[in-house]
């Protein structure tokens, strides 16, 4: 009880901090995510030993389980399926192309760098293969920063954190942990889509009816019940919880913009603090050891990922594409970002597989050495694009105005 009320004194400490510095940060590299990861780390059995947490206890597992479906469910409304059909090929491309490079890549550089076996390293490849803008929310929320982009970031990183589980939970069956056939991963995906689509379609539309009637005070908590009974529904089906959570999302902003507005405002706080929550705790179970016990080959690692791996194959899927070549840097340098990799190297860790701890102190470092990395520049990115369109705006000024003084020329 009393490793439960300083974990909640620590998050109400690290809040308070980052919501009363939260103009000046927003100007620094120093970002929410890192505060509360430095926070559990320091609070945990790495230094104080003041919170205890283990990454096998099945809480754990739910309470950053819950966070990512409802980071994806508010990201899923950012974009509604009209949207989506017309900008697909973009996403589609870094989902069916730039996702299995990058979990190739990674998978290879495992191997020979960090010196895992095949299995191992696919396994490791497939746990940080998810690439949400869960640690850009600063970046993907700027408007200076091209549409294009942002929805390329938004739909790609919502669909592609439900495609990689299938592929933990297969290569961990490979390894004779679990069970996973190729009728039940379909089954998974199917049943999160029609969950995360059917639910909300049929409440929305019930609500409709002359016989409901929702005060204004009580719509927004419309959006929470959908998603509640999208979750345990999905649960209680076996369905693929991360895709449906993305797809109600993506309902809610098709079939009712006003639900989704109304609701959006309840929504993108409730999910920025589940994740910080979530962090908090991936803090408090790292310990020195992670870093003292981790070969020095794990920092190559670290640092082939994020430089080579994903920017190389996101690169190559996004070959010719009408992004530019700052467009192209962006989507290839945001990612992976860790918080659907949490969720997956818990898994993994209280999975029973062989050197499960081991590949957790791998995946660990990884992750954050990507929150570090990714949160800190996401706003420092997001004033590159500023400037660059202050240019192109100052360069197409003089232009008009010498267009203009033709105009004149040629009346006279």
């Amino acid at each position: 009880m009393m490793s439960v009320m300083i974990a909640i004194l620590a998050f109400a400490v690290a809040l308070l901090i980052v919501v009363l510095f939260s103009k000046l940060t927003q100007h620094t590299p120093l970002s929410p995510a890192v505060i509360f990861l430095v926070a559990g780390f320091l609070l945990g059995p790495g230094a104080l030993n003041l919170i205890q947490v283990q990454g096998k206890d099945h809480v754990v597992t739910l309470f950053v389980e819950v966070a990512l479906f409802t980071v994806l469910f508010a990201d899923g409304m950012k974009i509604g399926a009209r949207d989506l059909l017309k900008v697909w090929k973009l996403p589609g491309r870094a989902l069916l192309l730039g996702l299995p490079l990058t979990l190739l890549f990674m998978a290879i550089l495992a191997h020979f760098v960090v010196g895992l076996s095949w299995l191992e390293s696919f396994l490791v490849g497939a746990v940080l293969s998810p690439t949400d803008p869960v640690f850009a929310s600063a970046f993907v929320s700027r408007p200076e920063v091209p549409r294009r982009l942002r929805r390329l970031l938004n739909v790609e990183s919502g669909l592609n954190d439900g495609l990689a589980l299938p592929i933990v939970f297969l290569i961990l069956a490979m390894m004779g942990v679990g069970e996973s056939k190729l009728g039940t991963w379909v089954y998974e995906l199917l049943i999160g889509i029609a969950v995360g689509i059917v639910i909300p379609w049929l409440i929305l539309n019930l609500k409709r009816l002359k016989l409901f009637s929702i005060s204004g005070f009580y719509k927004p908590m419309l959006g929470l019940s959908i998603g509640l009974l999208v979750y345990s529904i999905t649960q209680l089906l076996n369905g693929n919880l991360f895709l449906a959570g993305f797809s109600t999302g993506i309902t809610i902003a098709t079939v009712d913009p006003d639900i989704r507005q109304s609701f959006w405002r309840f929504a993108e706080p409730v999910a920025e603090l589940l994740k910080l929550g979530a962090i908090i705790i991936f803090g408090a179970l790292l310990s020195w050891k992670i870093f003292t016990e981790v070969n020095w080959t794990a920092y190559v690692y670290v640092f082939s990922v994020l430089f080579i791996a994903r920017p190389l194959a996101l690169n190559l899927a996004l070959l010719k594409s009408p992004l530019d070549w700052r467009e192209r840097l962006a989507a290839a340098w945001f990612g992976p970002r860790g918080f659907a990799s949490v969720v997956y190297g818990l898994l993994v860790l209280g999975s029973g597989a062989p050197r499960a701890l081991d590949l957790f102190r791998v995946i660990s470092v990884v992750i954050i050495g990507s929150i570090i990395a990714h949160s800190t520049t996401d706003t420092s990115m997001a004033r590159w694009f500023k400037k660059e369109e202050a240019k192109k705006q100052q360069s197409k000024e003089p232009q008009e105005q010498s267009e203009q003084e033709k105009e004149i020329e040629t009346v006279k």
